[in-house]
């Protein structure tokens, strides 16, 4: 093989390698460096690690990481729902051309306006609360409780989002064979059995993609939301990393704190990232 056919492939893949260096790592690596500099008068000045004590020592960015926990907690129930919903439009259950426009539809909105509708639904004068009202259950504060609002938040960040995810396992269904879904039909199998031992074996890389790729949303897509719907309230409970780093940044000017919350975000997502990749190839192998 020629010396200029072997190279040929790095050829190819190095406008984007040059692309990523300058726009991703290059920044990333600015900002690591720049998260062990100070803040005010001490701009520029390194101070080691002091900034990455002030934010763990800081109870709102220890709720913050409180609040990945529970993400984390919910990122199974983000990843079934649309993985659920793509295996019914799969099997073509009546009416699954109106379901795929139905279940993309929340996709296409922004979450500024997601955030003002559910406000209104859960406003405790709202819709929601007089239809428990109606059932004798008594007004529920949804976004004024502590203990549920992020929750609830997260609830409404998986409505709005599942649509995408929702076609990427349908992509991934493109790939399944077909053949194994007849033979598990003719063995008499389940629909929990089908989805167990054929579905779910057959889309390990679609899932462990989809795992990822969810759980990164919900570390950095969810701040329209936060500040639209809580503004990180009540009583900060509805703080998370990237809202923490705006706070700092964009109401308290403090660059250099932020880039620490920042650096601290990355490696989480880099480490749950990994974490969810390798127990996901774990099951895929005992299964």
């Amino acid at each position: 093989m020629a010396r200029s056919e072997r190279l040929a492939p790095y050829y190819l893949v190095a406008p984007a390698i040059l692309i990523i260096v300058v726009l991703r790592l290059y920044p990333l690596l600015l900002g690591v460096n720049f998260s062990f500099t100070g803040d005010g008068e001490r701009n520029g000045t390194a101070v080691g690690l002091d900034n990455y004590r002030e934010i763990f020592a800081d109870p709102l960015f220890q709720t913050a990481l409180g609040n990945v926990g529970l993400l984390v907690l919910l990122l199974p129930v983000a990843v079934a729902i649309p993985g659920l919903l793509a295996t019914f439009i799969y099997l073509k259950v009546p009416g699954h051309r109106l379901y795929r426009s139905v279940y993309f539809f929340p996709a296409v909105l922004s979450p500024v306006i997601v955030g003002a509708i559910f406000n209104l639904l859960l406003a405790v004068d709202g819709p929601l609360n007089a239809l428990l009202g109606s059932a004798g259950v008594g007004p529920v504060d949804w976004l004024g409780e502590p203990d549920i609002t992020m929750v609830v938040v997260v609830g409404v960040h998986i409505w709005a989002t599942f649509g995408m995810a929702l076609v990427v396992f349908l992509a991934g269904f493109a790939t399944l064979d077909a053949a194994l879904l007849d033979a598990a039909r003719v063995d008499g199998a389940s629909l929990p059995q089908t989805i167990r031992h054929v579905i779910v074996p057959g889309l390990t890389r679609t899932i462990q993609f989809v795992f990822v790729t969810t759980m990164i949303g919900m570390l950095t897509s969810m701040f329209g939301l936060l500040f639209v719907m809580t503004s990180g309230g009540p009583e900060g409970s509805t703080y998370l990393p990237e809202y923490y780093v705006w706070i700092q940044q964009g109401q308290m000017n403090r660059p250099a704190l932020a880039s620490a919350a920042s650096t601290v975000l990355f490696v989480i997502m880099l480490v749950v990232g990994l974490l969810q990749i390798k127990l996901l190839r774990r099951s895929g192998r005992e299964d």
